[in-house]
């Protein structure tokens, strides 16, 4: 009884001291706003593929096709030409190429990380932007598999790369950092694409279900034959694709093995891929590479572009279809600190580049970066420095974080940083090495530009197909981290809790 009259006396003096402070209670934002319900949400994702495409999207997929051909154009031109057409001559060697294969790659690592390493770490707010994530690291990695391919010279004899058993006796140059490039590349989007499209199973049979309903009460009245046969043909292909996907207790507990198998399999790909492919620069001795920096800089630098493509492609998504209750300022917020904190890592690594140089006494590496912010390259530094290091200062701010149409031609800048930053570590290096006699200035041919800027044209076709034909966003993952799905909360008399 003494201990029971103590607690007592212990809750009223808390309650007492709890009345006195009257602490402020913290109310998280809901990752779905409005207090949807779970139908709305499954009607809202389904009707971006069911409804009549839009003129706007006719719009863009030819300027896509129109820019994507720029590459072909490009490519035929080298082929039938020789790599001489491109700007490359000694001491650059390597040029637009290898710095574009690099931007592409980096591009591609936000969605691996959003898909695998904050489903690891239980992070609910990744459940809207995930999706589209990652099907830009699947589209990013075709386009930057285009460059390495192109620049070796003889693209024909491009299965050399791979260890495939032949009649030659040729086998790849393991101890090559190229070579792992290959690898790494390959097994990075070979993983990226079972990961994207096991965790669209569960939509895909919801896509299949809708168009069967559809077709059983033959609601096409005024509508023509036209949308009777697309419902036949998503109720024929989404079929096949949802591999008898039932929503059954079993198919659940299999599908979220597999997603949690996958995503321990994708989250060493996020640190590994963009390591080696630093490695293709740290393993040479040319002062400016030869560096123990890059790989953890090559992989912040990579999620912090990762992250500005996604704020690039997702804010006009959700003005032009209406997603402001799936995609909120919490998830703007978010990106947003992430992109703060990687460019922020991003800028300690340019100014301890300096501080190596400076501390390892050696006058080859003190001059190569002296020239690079200083040189006959100094607009490109300044760009690079200026984009990635203080535009992302401006996050610190609220307000800036709120203002969407801000935060999105922030992310543009970003992007545009991230390229000249890999062009300023690729060329700039080799411009200008040992031997002052064999100095040169890189520049760009009108091959160059038009297989560059026709890959932007191929990833929108890609990206505008996926939007087309596939769910944006996961459905079931988006209705877990609602309100209505939790069972503590009190949400028992909002509409459509008991779906």
């Amino acid at each position: 009884m003494a201990t029971t009259s103590q607690e007592c006396s212990m809750d009223a003096a808390q309650a007492e001291l709890l009345a006195k402070v009257q602490p402020a209670e913290l109310h998280e934002q809901p990752l779905v706003t409005n207090d949807r319900d779970f139908n709305w949400v499954t009607d809202k994702i389904c009707r971006i593929v069911e409804t009549k495409t839009p003129l706007w999207w006719w719009v863009c997929m030819a300027v896509a096709l129109i820019t994507a051909s720029f590459t072909g154009i490009g490519l035929v031109w080298l082929v039938s030409s020789g790599v001489g057409v491109w700007g490359l001559a000694n001491p650059i060697n390597w040029g637009w190429a290898i710095v574009n294969f690099v931007f592409w790659i980096g591009i591609g690592h936000a969605g691996t990380l959003i898909s695998a390493v904050l489903c690891l770490l239980k992070q609910g707010w990744r459940t809207s932007i995930n999706r589209a994530a990652e099907a830009m690291t699947i589209f990013a990695v075709v386009c930057a598999g285009i460059f390495p391919l192109f620049h070796v010279g003889r693209v024909w004899f491009g299965w050399w790369l791979f260890p495939i058993p032949n009649s030659n006796g040729i086998w790849p140059q393991f101890r090559s950092p190229l070579e792992w490039d290959v690898f790494a590349v390959s097994t990075y989007g070979t993983v990226s694409v079972l990961f994207w499209y096991m965790g669209m199973i569960p939509d895909l049979g919801v896509l299949r279900d809708r168009a069967v309903q559809r077709l059983k009460a033959n609601a096409y009245d005024g509508a023509g034959a036209l949308a009777k046969g697309m419902d036949v043909f998503r109720k024929n292909l989404y079929a096949i694709f949802a591999m008898g996907w039932r929503n059954a207790g079993n198919h659940w507990r299999n599908y979220e093995m597999a997603y949690l198998i996958l995503a321990g399999i994708s989250t060493p790909l996020v640190l590994s891929v963009h390591t080696i492919v630093s490695f293709d620069f740290a393993l040479a001795v040319l002062p400016g590479w030869h560096t123990t920096i890059f790989p953890p800089y090559f992989v912040a630098g990579a999620i912090f572009s990762g992250f500005g493509m996604v704020l690039t492609l997702m804010l006009p998504l959700r003005a032009l279809y209406g997603l402001h209750d799936l995609i909120t300022q919490r998830h703007i917020d978010n990106m947003c600190k992430i992109c703060l904190g990687t460019g922020s890592i991003v800028g300690y690594a340019y100014i301890m580049e300096f501080f190596i140089a400076w501390y390892g006494a050696n006058p080859y590496e003190s001059y190569a970066f002296i020239n690079r912010a200083f040189g006959q390259y100094w607009w490109a530094y300044l760009m690079m420095f200026s984009c990635n290091v203080f535009t992302p200062q401006l996050f610190w701010f609220s307000a800036v974080r709120k203002n969407a149409a801000l935060v999105w031609i922030m992310s543009i800048f970003i992007n545009v940083g991230m390229w000249f930053e890999r062009f300023v570590i690729t060329v700039t290096s080799l411009a200008n090495d040992f031997l002052p006699s064999s100095w040169g200035y890189y520049s760009p041919t009108m091959v160059d530009i038009l297989t560059f800027f026709g890959t932007f044209g191929l990833f929108s076709v890609l990206f505008l197909l996926f939007l087309r034909f596939l769910p944006l966003m996961p459905i079931a993952e988006v209705k877990f981290v609602m309100p209505a799905a939790d069972p503590h909360g009190h949400h028992g008399d909002e509409k459509g809790d008991h779906h």
